[in-house]
């Protein structure tokens, strides 16, 4: 930190008893928080915790109903985002608040006052966007990124306004772990030259390393601080969530089932013009087993999602199999009648439809289960198993009826995984599945998906987290510029390999020509 914690003076912001209330839940409660000039300051919590209902009141997207805020000792009322832009309040948003039908910089000229010219924005863009390692096209329309390089753009457009608070919710979430190093690198440095952080992860290790001091969100409530350097992510987490971390149970594999999911010789053409080229794609996955597929954001995992949740149904039948049938021009209906499950990356709109109900949106996937009967809805069938959902996975929300925008992100991934692992499929796909999700939660999860390999499913997890593919994998492969490499056994690679292989570089390939996204992965 740039000066001494006890000089009020130091104080960039500060919060007094700052209360928000909604009709089914209380957010936040008689909170109160002191950030410091050159202070990066975690708050942590499990999901549901009122961690992003206080983050939207600093920037001005919600308002405290009771308590107060000062800005440089100065007591402020943060009307508006716009308002908090100019104070000098950025803030990198857990859901993406970007507009799809735009491009890359567009979306940035939004977010800066005047009406700047775009050209020189872009090449303002790219400069920082190389120089903190977050390449990302300018001129690329939105809707055609990935998530990861959408959080990319998240992160730039804010450091291109030169903030005094930075506030980050959920920044790493999707990134690779090279990009996030960079990502602490370009942080310190803000932090050096000034620059207040408020920093929410659920990633502790990443806490630890980089936060000066961190304050605990339980239940809406402030229950305590304390120096991350003096912790340990065991520690951090038994402080969180109150009790001590679960570990997950994953037995070595001793007998493979029938082949559930085969590609074959899978070649898929990018719609988008800046997208990736699936080619050649072979794999297949097995009753009982974890395929997990690892890869920089960018690099084919998109296009393979669509391939294979038959959003976009293929020219060849026989490129995709489930459970033994060819299934390349199914839609995705006709691939669940198969057996198959899939989580999409993209929590609201893909996973979720925002403006309708838990009930409703657990309909939509898994109306299979008994919901209908002679094609009329059985509402009490429906109203049942969301509940069962909600109670399962801890989904803190205002119930079955509760509309899936009003939760917060962790708890909506919560409740998808707990949709579809409740079918018992026979297939699932699953793209990132404890994004948000806090420790506890991920620990959860990642044992349901274990548990549900064990029961007979296939399971083929793509993730850009190392760590959590080599928690629950069996094999592991890694997708680099549309191609797949070939799958090992968790007990003979390690993560120092397969993060070489991410650049293309496996044993037998082609030197990729890889994307700028792979950039990062030899910085």
């Amino acid at each position: 930190m740039t000066s001494s914690a006890g000089e009020e003076s130091d104080i960039r912001l500060e919060l007094k008893g700052i209360t928000k209330i909604y009709p089914s839940v209380i957010a936040n409660e008689d909170v109160n928080l002191k950030v410091r000039r050159g202070e990066i300051h975690a708050v942590l919590g499990e999901n549901g915790a009122g961690k992003s209902t206080l983050m939207k009141m600093i920037y001005g997207v919600a308002k405290p109903d009771a308590g107060e805020i000062k800005w440089e000792g100065e007591l402020v009322h943060i009307e508006s985002p716009a308002y908090a832009r100019n104070l000098g309040i950025g803030m990198v948003f857990q859901h993406f608040s970007l507009f799809e039908t735009l491009n890359v910089v567009e979306n940035v000229a939004l977010a800066l006052p005047g009406n700047p010219d775009l050209k020189d924005l872009a090449d303002q863009f790219i400069e920082v966007s190389n120089k903190y390692g977050l390449p990302v096209d300018p001129q690329r329309l939105v809707h055609a990124l990935s998530v990861g390089e959408r959080q990319r753009v998240e992160i730039v457009r804010c450091l291109l306004q030169n903030p005094k608070l930075l506030i980050m919710d959920e920044p790493t979430s999707v990134l690779t772990p090279q990009a996030v190093r960079k990502l602490f690198e370009t942080l310190r440095q803000l932090a050096d030259e000034g620059c207040s952080i408020l920093y929410i992860s659920h990633k502790l290790d990443e806490i630890k390393e980089l936060c000066h001091v961190a304050t605990v969100l339980r239940n809406g409530k402030i229950t305590g601080d304390f120096i991350p350097s003096e912790e340990t992510p065991k520690s951090m987490a038994s402080l969180m969530i109150g009790k001590e971390l679960p570990v997950c149970e994953h037995e070595t594999l001793t007998e493979l089932g029938e082949v559930r999911l085969r590609l074959k010789d899978l070649t898929v053409e990018a719609d988008d013009p800046f997208g990736t080229r699936l080619q050649n794609i072979n794999l297949e996955v097995n009753s009982g087993e974890i395929l997990g597929i690892a890869g920089v954001s960018g690099n084919g995992q998109q296009e393979l999602l669509y391939a294979l949740s038959g959003e976009k149904p293929l020219k060849q039948d026989e490129s995709i199999e489930i459970c033994g049938i060819a299934a390349g021009q199914k839609l995705p209906d006709a691939r669940r009648v198969l057996g198959m499950g899939f989580v999409p990356e993209e929590r609201l709109g893909r996973g979720a439809v925002p403006q309708m109900s838990l009930a409703e949106n657990a309909l939509l996937t898994a109306h299979g289960s008994g919901m209908l009967k002679k094609g009329m809805i059985q509402f009490a069938r429906m109203n049942e198993f969301a509940k069962r959902c909600i109670d399962k996975f801890n989904v803190k929300s205002g119930g079955e009826k509760a509309m899936a925008k009003s939760l917060s992100g962790g708890n909506l991934q919560k409740f998808i995984m707990a949709r579809e692992i409740s079918q018992t499929p026979k297939l699932l796909v699953v793209s990132q599945p404890t994004w948000g999700v806090d420790v506890g939660a991920a620990a959860f999860i990642r044992q349901e998906l274990i548990d549900l390999r064990n029961e007979g499913a296939a399971i083929l997890v793509i993730s850009e987290e190392l760590e959590e593919l080599f928690e629950i994998s069996d094999r592991i492969a890694v997708i680099a510029n549309g191609k797949l490499s070939p799958s090992k056994k968790l007990s003979d690679t390690n993560i120092e390999e397969i993060g070489v292989w991410m650049s293309g570089l496996w044993p037998g390939a082609e030197k990729a020509e890889v994307q700028a996204a792979e950039v990062q992965v030899n910085a």
